[in-house]
């Protein structure tokens, strides 16, 4: 297990159980986000090198791994849980040299849940099961649930090894074999995960790790006449490319996509606790979450004061090095990123908001200066028609909306393309879970921001996407069902039989 402050390390395609170079030789380099130096150099997977990890995949289930038991699958899930506890202060630090997320984030919440992600759907190996239907005549009907078969997995680059985890975990619980491409900005978590998968004992083919960029090896993926099933998390313009890709051959998809969530205020709501957990909702990980609480709807007769104390908090947010733990945001994960959160907000402005904080690049000193930071941002006067309200910059900003009329307010909040996620906050439990109910999004919390846990389902309505990943909803993603029909007569069915 390499550490984030070596020097340089450089890493290969994962394919068959082996580290191979991808075929064309190319490589690529992926910078250190917080200070724009090269952390590693990696190879770049195109389609030959798909190609190659589909048919180790394919070969791998229909061999070693269909004639493993549901038991053996599970234990290698949680020995693959045990190594990555073992190592997770070496892979936080790296996750956290490969993203730039705090490295408090990484060690204290990231890693932990990759951990239990596995741990979880180890034990959901043995508890796949059909069922027996009570159909009428002297017929014995029952279903068998079996895996899908060879899956291509794409994940994003805010959450690299706990993405990794949300379509590892479940896919191999059902006795699936995997290609996953990581993101080009983060791939490094991915490769030093197939170290720890190759360690853990699993047979060759069985997880196949490729990264390259979304338009060559992530296109060869999703289109692949090979893949039996594409899962996709990342921005929805790209998913409908996936899907599309993915039509020709009419594979299963599942997406996980983008976010634009109402995160709403009432005047009866604990403030204290309120402005915690908008903090929360937009400035954890850089504001680079799907689920951002992004819309901050807060009534407007608590607005002043609630406006005066979340920019209070939002200037004192300690920005700078992510490897030291009293740093509360690190660097946006790339330059191209920094740049689209500059562009949201010079639109802003135009539009006619208000920055109250933040808006544009702290001043840094050292190796930092040439980082990709940005201050966390609060614009106020913002109407939700506006592009900063519709559109998901992934970064940290936030629009605060005013509202008097609870009707009204159902509608803004539900006036959007999104509907992965939603925050209320309110001492009323009437209201509470009656805007939970109304609210048109897949995740709603009450009181509280940005909570998960292995066993409950995460996904979107609308443009965030479909299916769920997490709890025994993800097994739905990864098994097919079969039914099986038995005559129990012994004598000739139907007119065809006299």
């Amino acid at each position: 297990m390499s550490s984030a402050s070596a020097a340089p390390q450089k890493y290969q395609l994962f394919i068959d159980g082996q580290f191979v170079d991808s075929e064309s030789g190319k490589t690529f380099k992926t910078p250190n986000p917080a200070t724009g130096d090269t952390l590693a150099e990696v190879a770049e997977a195109d389609k030959a090198d798909i190609d190659k990890a589909v048919g180790a995949a394919r070969r791998a289930f229909e061999g070693k791994w269909s004639k493993l038991s549901a038991r053996d699958r599970g234990r290698l899930l949680y020995k693959l849980s045990q190594l990555i506890e073992q190592h997770s202060a070496d892979l936080a630090a790296l996750e956290t040299a490969d993203n730039g997320k705090p490295i408090k984030e990484s060690l204290y919440v990231d890693l932990p849940q990759v951990v239990e992600n596995f741990e979880y759907f180890a034990g959901w190996a043995t508890k796949i099961e059909g069922e027996t239907i009570p159909v009428p005549g002297k017929m014995f009907n029952y279903t068998l649930r079996e895996p899908i078969g060879v899956c291509g997995q794409i994940i994003p680059w805010n959450f690299p090894l706990l993405m990794a985890a949300w379509k590892l975990a479940p896919a191999l619980a059902a006795g699936n074999t995997v290609v996953l491409k990581p993101a080009e900005q983060t791939p490094v978590g991915a490769m030093e995960l197939a170290k720890l998968i190759q360690e853990a004992g699993f047979p060759e083919g069985v997880v196949n790790i490729v990264p390259g960029y979304g338009e060559t090896a992530g296109a060869a993926l999703a289109s692949h006449p090979g893949i039996d099933k594409i899962a996709f998390t990342g921005s929805t313009e790209v998913g409908k490319l996936i899907a599309k890709s993915a039509a020709d051959n009419l594979t299963k998809v599942s997406l996980e996509l983008g976010g634009k969530a109402p995160n709403i205020v009432f005047a009866d709501s604990d403030i204290e606790q309120a402005v915690a957990g908008a903090m929360m909702g937009i400035f954890y990980n850089q504001g680079q979450v799907c689920c951002a609480g992004s819309r901050l709807f807060v009534e407007e007769s608590v607005k002043d004061e609630f406006l005066g104390k979340l920019s209070d908090k939002a200037g004192k947010i300690a920005v700078g090095d992510p490897m030291n733990k009293s740093t509360q945001m690190g660097p946006q994960v790339s330059e191209e990123q920094l740049n689209r959160i500059k562009g949201y907000v010079d639109i802003a402005r135009e539009e006619g908001a208000t920055v109250v904080a933040g808006g544009a690049t702290p001043q840094l000193e050292g190796a930092f200066q040439k980082g990709y930071f940005f201050s966390p941002t609060i614009f106020a006067e913002v109407k939700n028609s506006m592009r900063v309200a519709q559109e998901e910059i992934f970064g940290p900003v936030v629009s605060v909306i005013s509202f008097k009329d609870e009707d009204d307010l159902i509608k803004q909040a539900n006036d959007t393309i999104y509907g992965l996620s939603a925050g209320i906050w309110t001492k009323d439990i009437t209201r509470a879970h009656r805007f939970a109910k109304e609210i048109k999004a897949g995740v709603i919390w009450i009181n509280t921001y940005n909570m998960f846990n292995a066993a409950s389902p995460f996904g979107g309505y609308k443009q965030s996407g479909y299916g769920r990943e997490m709890g025994r909803h993800a097994l739905d993603l990864y098994t097919q069902v079969k039914s099986v029909w038995v005559d129990l007569s012994g004598r000739p069915i139907g007119w065809f039989g006299k």
